[in-house]
């Protein structure tokens, strides 16, 4: 019995396989020689092609025409202080959210300029938790096949040093802040690319075993590998502190954040999106992709470009920065400092048409939120945005001193989320809120974690 199945499956694994074959689908000899004619071999196109033997494609893809002097002048700018550097990891997301709310503690208590909050505490917290989310959704998930799409999904991503802003609401608000001194960087908060997959191989490996176990044995088992991670970033990371002392005081954590960081985190901020794939004026919710079990998915409200824009000018006139998401990659001139989609011009350099609109971008991923900055600028005539300057964390030899500017045609083809605090949404957009959010799964395009 079990050969016939055998031979049954296999029967049938080739029936699949010959039905894949699309009949008349395959490169032809015909179909080649029409191919061939892509490539002239013209004396423009053989001197191109020396050329890309030996130079990369952006610098030939360089636009000369668009090489001019342009302004750094803006109307209104965010007063902000000094420039931070992720280094060689994944958390802009995290010195993002840290840099917001530095720039209003520093100015609330006359702070020195290189004032900043321990990015490698909150990150510590981030790790264990997401740690934490994986197991948990590993068990909650136990009875489903390894193949269904969530669970494939959980094994997919187990962990990652990536994130967004209700991540750091979250982790503030359940395990405080400390001041960078106090926890400051390693090696490996600085390079994680070598700890996250150590910590990721483990989680695997103990996802596995928890789909095998008796539920009666489920929790405690989980808090023992939790242990196991807990240990590895506390070599990693270091420990982090309960109590410690500075500027002559003695602080917890949690005291200190109530004193520097007073803000309601999880209610006083809103999550904006610009992503053409949904409807707008609709709000929706991310299941599932968040950074703690308890805490909260991803809510934003999918609005116009141009309302986005609105109430981000508004809230730089208030002289309060924001939390900015985009396609940073996108047309970028890392040396100057610009965004600009005039930068480069691949069309004219293969001959090819290259074009989509966003939607399609998305949709299609080639294009998705995959960096935070900190949003501090634009320049207005008539009213108008003319550029946006956004406050980086590469470091203050990055780009136009630590920032980036964007040309205003740029923010609408590659902006895609603003974080602002909710005195600066207006009424008709705050009361969307009040709608049943539409769930997406955690794997829809727009949403990969921001690096």
């Amino acid at each position: 019995m079990r050969k016939l199945s055998l031979i049954l499956a296999t029967l049938a694994f080739g029936a699949f396989t010959l039905a894949a074959q699309t009949p008349g689908g395959g490169i032809t000899p015909e179909m080649l020689t029409s191919i061939r004619k892509g490539y002239g071999a013209t004396p423009s196109e053989k001197a191109l092609r020396n050329a890309l033997a030996g130079t990369s494609i952006a610098v030939l893809a360089e636009n000369a025409e668009n090489a001019a002097e342009f302004g750094k002048e803006f109307s209104h700018c965010v007063k902000t202080k000094a420039v931070t550097d992720q280094k060689q990891s994944g958390r802009c997301w995290l010195f993002t959210g840290l840099n917001v709310l530095r720039a209003a503690a520093i100015e609330e208590h006359d702070l020195p300029a290189e004032f900043q909050f321990s990015q490698n505490y909150t990150f510590f917290w981030d790790q264990l938790e997401k740690a934490n989310l994986f197991l948990q959704g590993i068990i909650d998930t136990r009875e489903l096949p390894m193949e269904d799409r969530k669970v494939d999904w959980l094994f997919s991503n187990p962990l990652s040093d990536g994130g967004q802003f209700t991540g750091v609401a979250n982790l503030i608000t359940k395990y405080g802040v400390v001041p960078a001194d106090v926890m400051p960087e390693t090696f490996s908060s600085n390079n994680t690319r070598q700890m996250s997959a150590q910590i990721k191989t483990l989680l695997r490996k103990d996802g596995l075993e928890l789909r095998g176990l008796p539920r009666k044995a489920l929790q405690d088992r989980k808090t023992e590998m939790l242990a196991e991670v807990y240990h590895i970033l506390a070599l990693c990371l270091g420990v982090p502190p309960t109590e410690f002392e500075w500027k002559g005081e003695k602080w917890t954590p949690a005291s200190f954040r109530a004193e520097y960081v007073p803000q309601d985190l999880e209610n006083g901020y809103v999550m904006l999106m610009n992503d053409p794939c949904h409807e707008y004026g609709k709000v929706y919710e991310i299941d599932f992709d968040r950074h703690t079990y308890d805490g909260q998915n991803w809510l934003y409200i999918n609005l116009p470009v141009e309302t986005i824009k609105a109430i981000a000018i508004e809230s730089i006139k208030d002289n309060t920065a924001m939390y900015f998401s985009c396609d940073v990659g996108k047309f970028m001139d890392r040396k100057r400092g610009l965004l600009d989609i005039a930068n480069y011009d691949y069309e004219s350099l293969f001959g090819v048409d290259f074009r989509m609109n966003k939607k399609e971008r998305v949709a299609t991923h080639a294009s998705g939120s995959s960096h935070a900055m900190t949003l501090v600028a634009v320049d207005l005539k008539d009213d108008k945005p003319l550029k946006w300057m956004v406050e980086n964390s590469w470091g203050a030899a990055s780009g136009y001193k630590g920032k980036l500017i964007m040309t205003d045609e740029w923010f609408d083809n590659y902006m895609f989320r603003l974080v602002v605090e909710r005195k600066f949404v207006p009424e008709d957009v705050l009361k969307m809120l009040s709608q049943k959010p539409v769930m997406l799964p955690a794997w829809d395009p727009m949403f990969m974690p921001e690096e």
